[in-house]
């Protein structure tokens, strides 16, 4: 029996679909773990599980749980050196920048002045974005210097974690975007997400419907994964007139209106990477027994 702990804030379609798939696995012992209802001794071994799924909605308590789950020495999917990568915007921009990979160009400024600096320098429009957030909250498209002051201006009265501004070159993409959902380090699926609005996010009512994946799409979607570290990704890009270009990579992806319109059982090859990452994690465990070492 493989027992894995199911990591979660509260559960939602992608959840109940996960544990839906999880708990029809005969050979599966399902722990639910919430992030909010316990204390955590730091000390101690959570649960007795041999992985554990990361499903936080909170950026902060996924990385921390994880953290400690595995200072024990408990594979989490993903990892958080993943979630670090991927949650936060400068970082996963910055190695996006380092590998090379086609992606927005990004500024960053510390105070209110070198921010409207920033977006001058990008030229309208840009976009402002917090560096840690999801769903297209707290997005901001500045059409002009008047406007970005405001934006500016605003985000600096949120306090001190808005005061670090991230100013983004704005794609004008042609009305939809492109999520590719990748597991261990393969492009499984890929949606468009098509929305009269900047921000074609489908928690934010963007349309989804199935996405060919080309080679050039595979390629891009491969040398992300590898930067990012891999596991289970989900990649966000643009289309240019220069090809593909990589917006931001998510490590807790959602997924509920995508296993329909790709024909893709999503939560299925979730879970079977999950399952395979147990046993990757019992045979490391049993390797270092044998030599002493555990």
């Amino acid at each position: 029996m493989i027992r894995i702990g199911f990591l979660y804030s509260r559960l939602r379609v992608e959840e109940k679909l996960l544990l839906a798939e999880l708990e029809s696995r005969p050979d599966l012992d399902v722990i639910r773990i919430n992030d909010g209802k316990q204390y955590f001794d730091i000390s101690q071994l959570p649960a007795d599980v041999d992985v554990v799924l990361q499903r936080s909605i909170s950026h902060s308590r996924g990385l921390y749980l994880s953290r400690i789950f595995e200072a024990h020495g408990i594979p989490v999917v993903n990892p958080s050196v993943v979630a670090e990568r991927c949650g936060d915007k400068y970082i996963t921009s910055q190695i996006l920048v380092r590998e090379g990979i086609p992606t927005p160009r990004v500024l960053m400024a510390f105070n209110k002045d070198s921010a409207l600096e920033a977006t001058n320098e990008l030229g309208y429009p840009c976009v402002l974005k917090p560096v840690i957030g999801s769903w297209g909250r707290l997005l901001a498209r500045v059409d002009s210097p008047e406007m970005a002051e405001a934006v500016i201006e605003h985000k600096a009265s949120l306090g001190v974690n808005h005061q670090v501004f991230y100013a983004q070159e704005y794609i004008n993409k042609p009305g939809r975007d492109i999520r590719a959902f990748v597991i261990a380090g393969e492009p499984i699926a890929a949606i468009y997400r098509a929305s009269d609005n900047w921000i074609t996010n489908t928690a934010r009512g963007g349309i989804a419907t199935n996405c060919p994946l080309t080679p050039e799409l595979v390629k891009i979607c491969q040398r992300t994964a590898q930067a990012m570290g891999g596991g289970l990704l989900a990649v966000d890009l643009f289309e240019t007139e220069d090809g593909f270009t990589v917006n931001e990579v998510n490590h807790t992806m959602e997924f509920r209106n995508s296993i329909e319109t790709t024909g893709v059982n999503i939560p299925a090859l979730m879970v079977d990477y999950v399952i395979s990452q147990a046993l990757r994690g019992r045979e490391m465990a049993v390797g270092l027994e044998e030599r002493g070492l555990s």
